[in-house]
């Protein structure tokens, strides 16, 4: 495969995947925390992942973002049977104790080709990179933050996470929002000088399309991070 002027990638199944023992730890910290009503551990951790693919399916349909603080409220509510009583619950303190958990349970890069795949493309290409992600229950802040930690930040040139920017993928807005980010790296370029990479068929595929980039989409099918050599 030949290579491009820049390279634009999804983050989550893409490169990174959650690590499972941070779901487990927050499960158990909203059964001990808000369930009044005794569901069991199975119940809250099938809640959290309702609400994941609900507002993911949302958030693709609508190109619109829904927050990681209003996903929350969302599990506490399906959790105590659709109530609406917020009125004690501390937002912002409950997302500092989810992100507290996230740095105890970090990511995972997603497979053992990627950091030396981003390696080889960065010293090899004089290309430019970024991350264009979609967000769920892990802000953007966060996730800054967590590519640190495992590695990855130095790779990219800048991130866009919809929670920051209000717009979500495949929404042409948002790629367009990464075109002007990548016209002040790299002055004049061509739309073929570009490829978006995704796990994502609808997401990261049809939005690289709707504004006529390269797209490849791996992981969800049989090919992988290595198929951009």
């Amino acid at each position: 495969m030949p290579y491009f002027k820049h390279y634009s990638f999804d983050l989550w199944l893409t490169l990174i995947k959650s690590n499972p023992l941070f779901k487990i730890e927050r499960t158990k910290f909203f059964y001990e925390n808000f369930n009044p009503l005794h569901k069991t551990l199975e119940e809250i951790a099938l809640i959290f992942r309702q609400i994941d693919v609900m507002c993911n399916s949302i958030n693709e349909k609508t190109g619109k973002n829904i927050d990681a603080d209003e996903m929350y409220l969302m599990v506490i509510n399906t959790i105590n049977n659709f109530s609406n009583n917020f009125e004690t619950i501390d937002t912002e303190l409950l997302y500092n104790q989810m992100e507290t958990l996230v740095f105890k349970h970090l990511p995972i890069v997603y497979c053992n080709e990627t950091i030396n795949v981003l390696s080889h493309l960065k010293q090899n290409s004089n290309c430019t990179m970024n991350i264009l992600s979609n967000t769920g229950f892990i802000k953007g802040q966060t996730l800054r933050k967590v590519l640190n930690q495992i590695g990855l930040f130095s790779f990219f040139d800048f991130q866009l996470y919809s929670d920051e920017e209000q717009v979500s993928k495949p929404n042409p807005k948002f790629f367009s929002l990464m075109l002007k980010k990548i016209c002040v790296l790299n002055g004049d370029y061509l739309l073929n000088d570009i490829v978006h990479v995704g796990d994502n068929p609808n997401a990261d595929i049809k939005g690289a399309n709707s504004i006529r980039i390269n797209s490849m989409l791996i992981n969800a099918n049989h090919q992988t991070i290595k198929n951009l050599l």
